[in-house]
């Protein structure tokens, strides 16, 4: 091929990727929601994206693997990245938050945030990655495109092969960061290019200070037990805490314990607490009438299961019996 050739198909390339990044500017993108101003948010807003944190200072949890991103951006040297860690824990948000304080006004143009569960194929990455990552931006001096991959251990193996390469080629102008569940489906090449950043689940505490702080901003009529029985549903999970809350709200007005079970549709752990307690004492016909009551309100077996799981966990018993009921629950 001559030299005209190659230049007159790296203009093409060039005049294609900017229709592209035109067309990226989606809904799904950072382009809207993520960087809309507070004060434009309306009622109907779903709080989850009302107070989503915007600032890695407001980021609730794993402290340590923050206080690393923070660094970060006051380096403004942001290494290709791997988050994993269990759903609602706050992921996405933080590198979101990283990215707004490292670009500033140039979060909108240099942010390419895409659901690797629903885009997940190889051409996904030879196309809208690639184009994104071969676009040019007005950057600080120093800073880098960031190209941001959720659930990223659902791509396909072809995808992430080609994903490295792309890593690769375009290291100088762009940035990736990976979040996903397990890391451990993230291909090895791929994972020696990235630190990796772990989280866990938000505990007890963290979940009930901010759903508190969201109660009370939104002068929302709760108890404590009700608050208690959203912690116990959500089970570390903020997005599925501040979810619940929203529609228990929503839907009744005022947050208890029984309103918050009506909404989240889980066999209620007082009843698990009480079969519990008929076993210990060999009640054991009283405690079958518990569990065919639930059964005949219409949970699964899985339903069940994991509450008793929970509550047993918490339940005042001998760690001998505790064991006991764990494995008997597991076999």
């Amino acid at each position: 091929m001559s030299e005209n050739d190659k230049e007159s198909n790296q203009i093409e390339m060039m005049d294609t990727t900017t229709s592209a990044t035109k067309e990226n500017e989606a809904p799904k993108s950072v382009k809207d929601a993520d960087v809309q101003p507070k004060s434009t948010l309306t009622k109907h807003t779903p709080w989850l994206e009302k107070y989503r944190p915007m600032k890695l200072d407001d980021v609730v949890g794993n402290e340590e693997a923050v206080s690393r991103l923070a660094h970060f951006a006051r380096q403004g040297n942001l290494p290709n990245i791997i988050i994993s860690g269990p759903p609602g824990c706050g992921k996405t948000t933080s590198v979101l938050c990283l990215a707004r304080q490292m670009l500033g006004d140039a979060f909108r143009d240099a942010v390419l945030e895409m659901n690797a569960s629903n885009d997940r194929g190889i051409d996904v990455v030879r196309t809208k990655i690639k184009m994104f990552a071969q676009s040019k931006v007005s950057l600080p001096k120093g800073r880098h495109k960031i190209i941001i991959l959720d659930e990223a251990d659902s791509m396909t193996e072809g995808a992430q092969q080609a994903l490295r390469r792309t890593m690769e080629l375009y290291s100088k102008t762009t940035r990736f960061a990976l979040a996903c569940n397990a890391s451990d489906k993230i291909i090895e090449p791929i994972q020696s290019r990235c630190a990796m950043l772990r989280y866990s689940k938000l505990n007890d505490e963290q979940l009930l200070k901010r759903l508190i702080e969201i109660a009370k901003t939104e002068s929302v009529s709760f108890t404590s037990e009700g608050l208690e029985a959203i912690i116990f549903t959500a089970q570390g999970d903020m997005r599925q805490a501040i979810n619940n809350l929203q529609s228990t709200v929503f839907g009744f007005g005022h947050v208890n314990s029984e309103n918050v079970f009506k909404v989240c549709d889980e066999p209620h752990p007082i009843l698990i607490r009480d079969m519990i307690e008929k076993c210990l004492k060999s009640d054991f016909d009283q405690a079958y009438q518990l569990m065919n009551h639930l059964w005949r309100l219409g949970y699964t077996a899985e339903d069940i299961l994991s509450v008793i799981m929970r509550v047993t966990k918490t339940y005042p018993m001998t760690e001998f019996m505790q064991l006991e009921f764990i494995r008997v629950k597991s076999v």
